[in-house]
């Protein structure tokens, strides 16, 4: 940026959390609340929840809801006896677990409290359904994403999960195969794009699922960044890089930038580098579905630090999505 006069701060309006994933986090904060169920826990030297994986893809959300008392683990076997015999809960994730993960906690008596996003849940239905009428279904997800292990943990055997367009040519399947196309929830509608279209050649018969996957918010989002980086010569998102919906916005603000600028990716206002924004007048703001509006007020507060002193917001549609809290909770 030039010191003549100053830059520009443009932001994207709807950004930060998702409906899915303030239930989630309200889940959990809900459990640390409860009072005397959670004082019984700490007195008896056990934490008042265990979390199994991030319950969202952010760290400072993970890090804040542990220095609440939440436990976080990767797995369930990880989870003491002594705390299932005193019935602890255990929370699942946004982003859902497969069937073997729920039979695990079944099996050993766990009190499970199921945070997975409602509209993860209905890919998951989805699945099922298919597969009860004798489909095939071709997923696209990321391999080893919670999300994608989660859903083809509901059918292996006939959930078959690509990535990439050049994925496609690897999957034989002959027409009397009834095939139906489910994807990750979080992913771009452009990457989808070229990978479907390549579907659709190789197998003509495939069906579209009933709803796209793509959730509300990460294509709400996607659309306001696009927006964003035409007013912008870089564009900066919040997120984790765990976090896929904040990747593939970062992704999105790059195509639209173009030549013009780069998209960059931060998890807080502490990994900027002043050395982006030489030479640059405007810088768009977004920030993935799981972070919180606090990390992005701290990026903004940086760049103002940097000269970037005018803010403005583009705003393409007000969120009402609501979603309630799990029923072992409304309980």
């Amino acid at each position: 940026m030039t010191n003549e006069q100053p830059g520009r701060i443009v932001l994207a309006d709807p950004r930060g959390f998702c409906a899915g994933v303030d239930r989630a986090i309200l889940t959990v904060q809900t459990i640390l609340r409860s009072g005397a169920d959670t004082d019984r826990a700490r007195a008896a030297g056990l934490p008042p929840v265990y979390v199994r994986r991030q319950i969202v893809h952010n760290k400072h959300v993970v890090e804040d809801l542990s220095a609440q008392g939440a436990v976080f683990v990767q797995e369930l076997d990880e989870i003491p006896d002594e705390a299932v015999a005193a019935g602890i809960p255990v929370v699942f994730s946004a982003h859902g677990v497969s069937p073997e993960i729920k039979a695990e906690a079944a099996r050993r008596g766990m009190h499970v409290v199921d945070a997975t996003c409602p509209l993860v849940s209905k890919v998951h239905r989805e699945v099922l359904r298919f597969v009860r009428e004798g489909y095939e279904i071709i997923y696209i997800g990321h391999r080893g994403h919670d999300e994608a292990v989660g859903v083809v943990g509901e059918s292996p055997e006939h959930v078959h999960l690509i990535e990439h367009e050049s994925d496609v040519d690897t999957l034989e399947f002959g027409e009397s195969t009834k095939l139906v196309l489910l994807t990750q929830t979080t992913l771009s509608v452009d990457e989808t794009a070229g990978t479907i279209e390549a579907l659709k050649r190789r197998f003509p018969w495939i069906e579209m699922p009933p709803n796209s996957d793509i959730c509300y918010a990460t294509s709400n989002r996607q659309s306001a960044v696009k927006l964003v980086a035409e007013q912008s010569d870089c564009v900066v998102i919040v997120g984790s890089a765990n976090s896929s919906n904040s990747v593939r916005l970062m992704e999105v603000a790059q195509e639209g930038l173009g030549e013009r600028g780069r998209a960059y990716r931060v998890d807080d206002a502490s990994e900027l580098d002043s050395a982006w924004f030489d030479g640059v007048a405007a810088v768009g703001v977004s920030s993935g579905a799981s972070v919180p509006d606090e990390l992005v007020g701290g990026v903004v507060e940086a760049l103002q630090g940097f000269g970037f002193t005018e803010v403005s917001t583009i705003e393409t549609i007000k969120e009402t999505m609501h979603f309630v809290l799990p029923a072992e909770l409304r309980r």
